[in-house]
C-alpha cells in the first residue's frame, strides 16, 4: 500500500506492551502518531525514542498520542520502556503485519549488504483518522520537530 497524506489511515489492530490491544477503529477521535522503528535498544532506534520521551510534554499538549512500532515482542518492549523511562506505547508487531500493511517493510541497504528490515518511517494521524504527515526521512534527534513543526 503507498499512503500519502489525505488517506484514511489503514485498518489495524495491534498488540501493546502491557498485552492489551490497540486499533484505529478504537483510536478515532484520537490524534496519534505510529512510528515505525527497527529494534528496541539499538542506538538510533534509541535515539529516537529518547528524543520523543524528551519531548512527550509537546505531545499531550497538542492532544498526540504517541506509538511505537518495531518486530520485537512484548517482553523486549518492556525491558525498552523500562530502559529508557519511555512514557508512550509500544505495538509488538513479531509477524510484521503493520508494517507491511503501513508500506515500511522492504529492502534496505547498510554497508553494502542488502537486506529485509524496516524502514524507519512515522505517520502522524489525526483525531478523523486522516494521515496528516509521513516523515520517511527521520532525523533520530529531532524526531519529534518533524512531526510538530
Amino acid at each position: 500500500m503507498n499512503l500519502k497524506n489525505g488517506m484514511n489511515v489503514p485498518e489495524f489492530e495491534g498488540k501493546l506492551h502491557d498485552g492489551s490491544t490497540v486499533s484505529s477503529k478504537a483510536l478515532i477521535g484520537t490524534a496519534y502518531v505510529l512510528y515505525f522503528y527497527p529494534a528496541d535498544d539499538t542506538p538510533t532506534c534509541t535515539t529516537q525514542a529518547c528524543n520523543l520521551r524528551d519531548e512527550h510534554e509537546r505531545f499531550i499538549e497538542a492532544g498526540i498520542r504517541i506509538f511505537g512500532v518495531s518486530p520485537d515482542g512484548v517482553k523486549s518492549h518492556n525491558k525498552f520502556i523500562a530502559k529508557y523511562d519511555l512514557p508512550f506505547s509500544l505495538i509488538a508487531d513479531e509477524e510484521r503485519k503493520l508494517c507491511e500493511l503501513f508500506g515500511v517493510w522492504g529492502e534496505k541497504t547498510n554497508f553494502g549488504r542488502t537486506y529485509m528490515g524496516v524502514r524507519r518511517t512515522s505517520f502522524l494521524i489525526d483525531k478523523d483518522g486522516v494521515i496528516n504527515k509521513i516523515v520517511d526521512d527521520v532525523k533520530a534527534k529531532v524526531h519529534a520537530d518533524q512531526l510538530l513543526d
